[in-house]
């Protein structure tokens, strides 16, 4: 589990109340790749649910998150996630196949370059049925399609999540909330319990 720290270096407190753990989800501000375009209804959706959000340069995905400075709950620099979770947005399949094509060598080595951090490849408005039906927009054909993105989860353990348009920021905003919550499970118990006998 992360270890959170100062800027000083000094270990944050080790817990926080239910309250305090929903504030800070609150305070969740999710980070868009300064080279992210095209996603105008995401970030509508983020203005519409008041989401913070902030352009970021990624070094792989296009979306991941980060808690900001906040006195009150001891977090005295902005502590960032992209090392853990990111998500890659791909508008459509016939995005996808151009970059599992023509630029397959730049793709791949995205992949291999986000080691351990959680990689979800978000596919708007496609699915395993339509790829087998061949029903995008390129020559790709769908056996070497889908044989390439089975081959990537095994080989690089990500995960393909097929979303429908109009709810990407929805699913981004979920993931992410549940991913930081999971990681602040283990500041929101009572830390006698942590300890064992």
């Amino acid at each position: 589990m992360r270890k959170f720290t100062t800027e000083k270096g000094d270990n944050m407190r080790n817990y926080y109340t239910a309250k305090e753990e929903k504030e800070l989800l609150k305070s969740m501000t999710i980070l868009v790749d300064t080279r992210e375009n095209a996603n105008g209804h995401i970030l509508d959706y983020f203005d519409k649910k008041k989401i913070s959000y902030k352009n970021k340069k990624l070094d792989y995905g296009d979306y991941s998150f980060m808690l900001p400075v906040n006195e009150e709950f001891d977090i005295r620099k902005p502590i960032f996630f992209d090392d853990e979770i990111v998500v890659e947005r791909k508008g459509s399949l016939t995005e996808l196949s151009g970059n599992l094509t023509k630029d397959r060598t730049r793709f791949e080595n995205e992949l291999i370059r986000k080691k351990d951090v959680k990689f979800h490849l978000m596919i708007e408005n496609g699915s395993w049925e339509i790829i087998e039906k061949w029903q995008y927009n390129t020559d790709y054909k769908p056996k070497s399609f889908i044989a390439t993105l089975n081959a990537y989860i095994a080989r690089y353990q990500i995960s393909i999540d097929f979303i429908q348009r109009v709810y990407a920021g929805a699913f981004i905003t979920r993931l992410f909330h549940y991913h930081l919550r999971e990681v602040l499970k283990c500041f929101s118990c009572d830390p006698e319990d942590e300890g064992g006998d």
